[in-house]
């Protein structure tokens, strides 16, 4: 719908913003309906062995206080998850190398009995561990790009390999998953021209899911004196990506919400129609701190399911009740 330099245009230009909101919910509405799809979230570890200079998580992080939540414990969150509701469950992790594939293919599995999608986001991953995954029952996996300015990425990513992120991507087209990819607005040095290139680049790849939050600087990170990224610049991307991607699955992310206390519902009415709730209990949540001052720290599993619920049925918006798969149709 927009080439290159009109998406430039539209996100240096702030007159532009109500339209573009407004068109993005439209588009919504028309592609993927009302319904808003709930995910229940498992952070299962926040160990990791990457050093991204924008997380809390990072290896060198030594202020971290680290967890690991084995196997009978995710499998009680699942389940009780589903008892509240849930369609859709999300694992996400740090890397962890515990997580070996073939203990996440037992947890897979027996989450899998609970009749539920899941969704994985845990990272890089070999083809054969992918594949693993994907034949044990994991309907999406998740992995954010966070930005496609090449020299940006390996300033951020110490040891990693931006070509390598590419080709998990593409693995995971190839074994038939519905992807998730996103990136951070208002990271140091990024560009409007690099923004416009992150959307297109979610188009080029056909992405199934997209999830765009703003750049939140942590104070036990590189970056922890960086300037924070702009809540409406990051829903601007976001309306955007629902223009140009108009059936894909887009949550309202609770990055969003950290720097607006409406954040999530503003980003549901410009174009998301995804919102995933943690439903691990609070002695782990304050401790996946990939950015500081995260909402919903302190409540517990079902306070956030009703709240969300409330909040999203409040604007005129319902609860989906199905498994929320991909209406991509490429």
């Amino acid at each position: 719908m927009f080439t290159r330099q009109e998406i430039i245009n539209i996100l240096n230009n702030e007159s532009e913003n109500e339209r573009i909101f407004s068109l993005a919910d439209k588009i919504r509405r028309e592609n993927v309906g009302d319904a808003v799809h709930l995910r229940g979230l498992i952070e299962f570890s926040n160990i990791c062995k990457s050093n991204c200079k924008y997380c809390g998580l990072r290896n060198q992080n030594t202020n971290i206080d680290r967890y690991r939540i084995l196997k009978d414990e995710i499998l009680d969150y699942a389940k009780h998850a589903v008892d509240m509701g849930y369609k859709t469950l999300v694992l996400q992790s740090g890397e962890d190398s515990y997580y070996s594939t073939d203990r996440m293919v037992e947890i897979i599995k027996e989450i899998k009995k609970l009749d539920v999608a899941l969704t994985l986001s845990i990272g890089e991953r070999s083809f054969e561990d992918y594949r693993a995954f994907k034949t044990a029952g994991v309907d999406r996996y998740l992995i954010r790009i966070e930005t496609t300015d090449r020299e940006l990425y390996k300033k951020l990513h110490p040891n990693m390999d931006y070509d390598n992120r590419l080709r998990c991507l593409k693995d995971l087209k190839t074994l038939g998953y519905e992807v998730g990819t996103g990136c951070l607005v208002g990271l140091p040095d990024q560009t409007m021209e690099s923004l416009a290139d992150d959307i297109l680049f979610f188009k080029e790849i056909n992405a199934d899911m997209v999830g765009i939050g703003p750049f939140i600087p942590h104070p036990d990170t590189p970056l922890k004196d960086a300037q924070t990224g702009s809540f409406t610049l990051a829903l601007k991307v976001m309306a955007l990506t629902r223009i140009l991607l108009p059936d894909i699955n887009i949550p309202a992310t609770t990055a969003m919400e950290t720097l607006n206390p409406n954040g999530r519902i503003l980003a549901l009415q410009s174009g998301a129609n995804v919102v995933m709730p943690n439903v691990t209990t609070t002695e782990y949540r304050s401790k996946y701190e990939i950015y500081p001052n995260k909402i919903c720290i302190n409540e517990n599993p079902d306070k956030c399911h009703n709240c969300i619920s409330a909040k999203i049925n409040s604007i005129g918006r319902t609860i989906a009740t199905n498994y929320g798969f991909s209406h991509n149709k490429g």
